[in-house]
């Protein structure tokens, strides 16, 4: 059965860093790419970042160029999102997506993605 579990959310100060990972179950990861998506109070899903199962292109939301890190250990059927100089307008609920696809095309079309976690809270605040 084919499973996505986040981790590594919490609390942490602007300024701050946090990296999530995503680990899967019930498939080979080198076969998917893989995107994370963040969900704020009141607000649509978004998509942050990609990775191509391709060759391990990235891509990532303007918001979070220069800050965000995708990376994927498909040996550990992971992939991780390392968040630093984090901002409070980063607070939300982070989610990871996984699709049996070459490339990152459309990475911030929700309905790009075949299956979902179930999301990490990440709060960024003083």
């Amino acid at each position: 059965q084919l499973q996505l579990v986040e981790s590594g959310g919490g609390l942490v100060q602007p300024g701050g860093s946090l990296r999530l990972a995503c680990t899967t179950s019930g498939l080979t990861l080198d076969d998917y790419t893989i995107g994370w998506f963040r969900q704020a109070p009141g607000k649509g899903r978004e998509g942050v970042s990609c990775i191509s199962s391709e060759d391990g292109t990235t891509y990532y939301r303007d918001s979070v160029k220069g800050r965000f890190t995708i990376s994927r250990d498909n040996a550990k059927n992971t992939v991780y999102l390392q968040m630093n100089s984090l901002k409070p307008e980063d607070t939300a609920v982070y989610y990871c997506a996984i699709v049996r696809d070459y490339y990152c095309s459309r990475f911030m079309s929700q309905s790009k993605y075949e299956s979902w976690g179930q999301g990490t809270q990440v709060t960024v605040s003083s």
